[in-house]
């Protein structure tokens, strides 16, 4: 392992794109420390502290600790994942849009300079939301227009330049720069969760039982993470047979193949999505007009992190951008298509339409299995970390206050331990570990993996 991390660094392409993602992460750290001007971050800590298991917990989760603090960086990469959402949406549902997709790469660069131009205005937009929100909160030392303009100036262009970081990463780094920015966020907040998880066992904050608590919690972390990694590891391969073919005087094709379909093909997006737009109404139910709406604002509080409503949304949205990814990366039709052309088939299964139906019901079944997959990933911790109030539901409420305390009200673990934490964490870490093996296997190095092999080049010609 130690031989094969070491050729990382003596390949100079490589040993380049490394380097210069190290540089970037380190520019990102750099920025998430510089504070926005005019704003009291004492007391903006301590209204962070009251309300971590919230969706302002969440939204600083994806930020990486930059909203809490209010620097530059606060907005994160939110309003670039919402624009995503957004124009993959309309891509599906509005046609002319699906034809500048479907241009190539032209088509492509269109599509990703318009979610460029909504990323800066949903920038804009939430800058003034927070600014608004600081002001009336009584957060900021000098309130009026000076701070409203500097505030959505300093937090969109943030944001802006958080966008192109991510997007030099996937051009000249290792790529996947979006879900790297995510990744050093979280692990940069680990070391302050397991500093938070040792006071609490010296301060027996769990009475007697508390050491094995938190034995019982770091044994928990590490079943999920080795079940995280079976499940992105696990594929189900389809078998595939080329036809032979003569050409010339040589005999080609009759070799027998498959086609690897992961079970969680989205990976971390479809839970990255559905935090996302349950993140919205946290902004809405900040405004006072809101607050003091009787129809309006018990609503939102049921829409909070922890509450059985947005947790059932929640599941759903999983479940829905599982599917929705999957089908704009995986399309049965080419796929089928490109068999026909190529002369290949699947055993059993005639070619064309037959072969595209096989292909999406066994896509239909598998996505299923990683959508619930995600579901638990995020579910089991969450009983730990903050509870769902099921006490909270209309009319029925009442049947779950017997329940145990912790299922209610959670443990008060810190953030970092949540399921949607670990499941970024590890999917990415394995992304990036085989993006980089992909380039030492290109390159006739071993992978990281005992799987991985050498591919060796002809020695004559």
């Amino acid at each position: 392992m130690l031989e094969n991390f070491l050729n990382i660094f003596r390949i100079p392409d490589l040993r380049k794109r490394v380097l210069f993602t190290f540089g970037v992460l380190a520019v990102y750290r750099l920025g998430a420390w510089i504070p926005t001007p005019g704003v009291n971050a004492h007391q903006l800590e301590l209204m962070f502290n009251q309300q971590s298991g919230s969706a302002l917990g969440l939204m600083d989760l994806f930020s990486g600790g930059t909203l809490r603090r209010m620097t530059i960086f606060a907005l994160g990469i939110m309003p670039y994942i919402t624009a995503s959402i957004i124009f993959q949406l309309l891509t599906v549902v509005y046609e002319p849009l699906a034809r500048i997709q479907k241009e190539g790469e032209l088509g492509r660069r269109k599509i990703t300079q318009w979610t460029r131009y909504m990323t800066v205005v949903l920038g804009a937009l939430q800058s003034i939301g927070i600014a608004t929100i600081l002001t009336r909160q009584g957060l900021v030392l000098n309130p009026g227009p000076g701070f409203l303009l500097m505030t959505v100036i300093t937090l969109t262009t943030g944001t802006a330049f958080i966008m192109w970081l991510g997007e030099q990463i996937t051009d000249r780094g290792i790529g996947n720069g979006m879900s790297l920015l995510i990744f050093a966020g979280i692990v940069a907040g680990l070391p302050h969760g397991v500093v938070e998880l040792v006071q609490k066992v010296q301060t027996d904050a769990w009475g007697p039982l508390t050491f094995l608590v938190a034995l019982g919690l770091v044994a928990g972390m590490i079943a999920v993470v080795a079940f995280i990694v079976f499940v992105e590891r696990s594929e189900r391969r389809i078998p595939i047979q080329s036809a032979r073919r003569i050409i010339g005087r040589r005999m080609m094709g009759g070799q027998s193949s498959h086609l690897p379909l992961k079970v969680n093909s989205g990976g971390v997006m479809p839970i990255i999505f559905a935090s996302s737009l349950l993140s919205a109404p946290l902004l809405l139910g900040s405004v006072e007009w809101v607050q003091n709406n009787r129809l309006i604002q018990p609503i939102l509080q049921a829409l909070q992190p922890g509450y059985p409503w947005y947790e059932l949304l929640d599941m759903l949205g999983i479940i829905f951008f599982a599917y929705f990814y999957v089908s704009i990366i995986m399309k049965p039709d080419d796929i089928a298509d490109n068999f026909r052309k190529s002369g290949s088939f699947i055993p059993g299964i005639r070619p064309g339409k037959r072969t595209s139906d096989f292909i999406n019901d066994i896509l239909t079944r598998i996505t299923l299995v990683g959508a619930l997959y995600l579901i638990v990933v995020q579910m089991v911790p969450t009983f730990l970390i903050s509870g769902i109030r099921f006490d909270k539901i209309w009319l029925i409420g009442r049947v779950f206050e017997n329940l145990p305390n912790f299922m209610i009200h959670g443990m008060n673990v810190n953030f970092y331990f949540g399921g949607t934490s670990l499941l970024i964490v590890v999917g990415v870490a394995m992304d990036t570990v085989n993006q980089i093996e992909s380039q030492l296997i290109m390159r006739h190095y071993d992978g990281f993996s005992p799987r991985s092999g050498r591919i060796r080049g002809r020695k004559t010609w």
